[in-house]
């Protein structure tokens, strides 16, 4: 072990010496003798088959890939959440996803259903967000009968007992107040983005239960809303880590001819409406399909997962707002782009925050950005933010539970599933022209501004509009005899 002193800084290395070898003579890159030649697991290179997807009689399809292991993820993923509550109060989903896996027809309690995944090794959650409602389990391979048992009754039987939807709004108030008393303010400043962008329709609809629709929610109110939008038509069964005929042939025994406890009178009500972006202001910009891909590469180019994330420190040193924002001006706590997409509207956003009495000066350096972003972008600096978008994309899909949400939520939007090296190959393809394309489209679109904390410095909405729709991104100036 070495220790060197090199201007302030202190290295340790630390190394092995061996003094012999039992094959002195023999290059590394020569096969040592007498052991067995290695043998490799090897694929077909049907990638195209990875996914399988069938359509039973109801409308619900099946989607599976499978993985080696021991292990499976399956779950039930459902068109419903928050942008389909024009109809209703909002705060349906949010009740929804806290009164998930609670009794039901087939057992009495909460209890009994984690007893039940225990013996299988298996654990369940519930997450929606403004346009899926995803019910999942991981447990072992060999429990999947049991599993989408209990999915069917959880998803289709809930008993939604008194007692459990007043627990329910006991947690949906504490949620409530613990969100507005967390120091990290972007779940807030992402629902207030949402409402300014999308001003009282569909994603901009709120995604929290408000405090006053809290008591309004009951039994035949969520009945009403299940039986409009948990259909089978409506719903994907997904799942990693099994072979597709036999989670084929479990649907077809607990999904095909069951009838849910709203019962199966004739949906009426369901919100088909199309996303509006409104844009506008909000104190406490949109992308289509064929855009997702430069969007995303953009918003890996401007910042997005930070300069300290997954992947190790100094990732993030050469995104734009990092060389640009934060490396220019310490003065500013934080400044991260985030790429918000559905299946018809999307939103790029970035987020600052800095000294209240910075306030002005902030959103002018942000709005330069966004300007800028019109520009040409640098050879280099694209090929980075493709290479770490591919990057981000191929570890986060070494995780199975991220592979079964993937295959859900693809299957569930468009009916097929595209492999992650379809996706590689689009990625690859974006050019410094798509992204000057979308960049100019977004920037024509009113911008949605949202604004928590001490807002004396902040601009007008107006003189926001007039500086993004300028060529240098400046805000207008304003002169004051008095401060």
């Amino acid at each position: 072990m070495s220790k060197i002193g090199f201007r302030g800084i202190t290295v340790f290395v630390l190394f092995f010496y061996s003094s012999g070898s039992r094959y002195p003579n023999i290059s590394l890159s020569s096969p040592l003798p007498g052991i067995p030649k290695p043998v490799f697991a090897s694929v077909d290179g049907q990638e195209k088959y990875e996914t399988k997807i069938t359509t039973l009689e109801n409308g619900l399809r099946i989607a599976s890939q499978n993985k080696f292991g021991q292990f499976c993820t399956v779950g039930i993923l459902v068109n419903s959440g928050s942008r389909y509550e024009a109809k209703y109060p909002s705060g349906i989903a949010h009740f929804l996803e806290k009164l998930s896996f609670s009794s039901t027809a087939q057992y009495g309690s909460k209890d009994e259903i984690l007893l039940t995944l225990e013996k299988h090794g298996g654990i369940c959650d519930c997450q929606t967000s403004r346009d899926t409602t995803m019910y999942a389990v991981s447990a072992e391979v060999k429990g999947l009968d049991t599993v989408v048992s209990l999915l069917s009754d959880a998803v289709l039987q809930p008993r939604l007992l008194d007692e459990e939807i007043e627990m329910t709004k006991m947690v949906v108030r504490f949620e409530l107040e613990d969100l507005n008393m967390r120091p990290d303010p972007e779940p807030l400043l992402t629902e207030m983005i949402h409402a300014a962008a999308y001003r009282g329709n569909t994603v901009g609809l709120p995604r929290f239960c408000p405090v006053d629709n809290v008591d309004k929610i009951d039994r035949k109110m969520l009945h009403s809303y299940l039986r409009n939008y948990y259909s089978p038509e409506r719903m994907v069964l997904a799942g990693v880590g099994i072979e597709h005929e036999q989670l084929v042939e479990c649907a077809r025994k607990y999904l095909l001819d069951v009838k849910p406890v709203w019962g199966t009178s004739t949906v009426a009500n369901v919100d088909q409406s199309v996303a509006q972006y409104t844009g506008g202001v909000i104190r406490r910009l949109a992308p289509r399909e064929d855009d997702f891909i430069p969007f995303a590469v953009l918003n890996m180019m401007m910042g997005g997962g930070g300069s300290f994330s997954a992947g190790g420190p100094g990732k993030g040193m050469f995104t734009r707002l990092y060389l640009n924002v934060l490396n220019r001006h310490h003065w500013m706590y934080n400044a991260t782009s985030y790429h918000h997409s559905y299946e018809d509207s999307g939103l790029l956003c970035i987020h600052a925050s800095a000294d209240p009495r910075q306030v002005r000066e902030m959103v002018e350096i942000i709005t330069r950005e966004f300007i800028q972003m019109a520009g040409s972008a640098g050879e280099m600096e694209l090929e980075r933010a493709k290479t770490q978008l591919k990057s981000m994309l191929m570890m986060n899909l070494e995780s199975r539970p991220v592979i079964f949400e993937d295959v859900g939520r693809q299957v569930l939007s468009t009916g097929r599933r595209k492999l992650p090296h379809e996706l590689c190959d689009l990625i690859s393809n974006v050019t410094s022209s798509d992204i000057k394309r979308v960049t100019t489209k977004m920037l024509r679109s009113k911008p949605a501004v949202a604004a928590l904390g001490d807002l004396t410095e902040l601009p007008s909405y107006e003189h926001i509009q007039a500086a993004l729709s300028s060529k240098d991104g400046r805000l207008p100036r304003m002169y004051r005899l008095f401060r």
